[in-house]
């Protein structure tokens, strides 16, 4: 019996490399059941919305990344409130939050832009993703001051056992990709081991951090299954467990 999984965070808009047609065959061969495509600006909204239109297992996030909050503009938000509302194949409000590994001079903003997209997500009774890139004591406080209701998943997660923890004990959900099959990734081998599966789920970040053994290849949701399995190895657990678990709290958290 085939395991079944979910791809909760993978920009499949992205990959250049690849036809779409192969990135739907490849996924769907390896057990991968539904795909959610993030999107990082407004000009990223209608692609994507037209991917989720065209496949039946794709869904999407609406929402403008750290790194582009200069674009938002006054409109941005009723946008997402009108291209969202009614939408089966909007399922969250994403990726958003927080990145003070490239450029720091524009942090203000990008906290301003983090709380109205928690207000979006609140308003409109979605979950969020959450970006969170060497800034967790104020992605945290930010989340804990004004998130009012909706599930919290973060993507990528990168800090320490500590913090899982923290996160943990707030409700928070935290997606683990490819990183946590590196050799050196101690930090997010150990998260793994010691958080509760009902709040870990899956995601490629594709076509990036793709997992070993095909690391410097463009990834994709195929590859799923090699950090599902990784994260067994770890907690000496059976894959069909985690593939199980994981694909249950995607499916409570997103509603699909």
């Amino acid at each position: 019996m085939q395991n079944y999984f979910i791809d909760t965070h993978s920009h499949i808009d992205m990959i250049e490399d690849i036809e779409l047609e192969t990135i739907i065959k490849n996924a769907n061969e390896n057990g991968i059941k539904k795909i959610i495509i993030p999107s990082a600006d407004e000009s990223s909204f209608e692609p994507v919305l037209k991917i989720c239109e065209k496949y039946e297992n794709v869904f999407c996030m609406l929402g403008v990344f750290p790194q582009e909050a200069q674009k938002w503009n006054e409109k941005t938000a009723d946008t997402i409130l009108t291209l969202a509302k009614n939408n089966r194949k909007v399922i969250g409000i994403g990726e958003i939050g927080l990145d003070y590994y490239w450029d720091t001079s524009f942090v203000e903003l990008q906290k301003d832009i983090f709380i109205k997209q928690i207000e979006i997500a609140n308003e409109l009774n979605l979950p969020f993703a959450v970006h969170d890139r060497e800034a967790h004591k104020d992605t945290f406080d930010i989340i804990t001051r004004y998130n009012k209701g909706s599930d919290v998943l973060l993507h990528c997660f990168s800090g320490s056992v500590e913090f899982a923890r923290e996160c943990i004990k707030e409700g928070f959900y935290l997606a683990l990709g490819g990183v946590v099959t590196f050799k050196n990734a101690k930090k997010m081998k150990e998260v793994a081991m010691d958080i509760p599966l009902d709040r870990l789920m899956l995601e490629t970040d594709a076509p990036y951090l793709t997992p070993v053994p095909h690391r410097g290849k463009t990834n994709e949701p195929k590859y799923i299954p090699l950090i599902a399995q990784e994260i067994a190895n770890l907690r000496g657990i059976e894959v069909e467990e985690v593939a199980k678990q994981t694909t249950l709290n995607a499916e409570k958290v997103f509603k699909i």
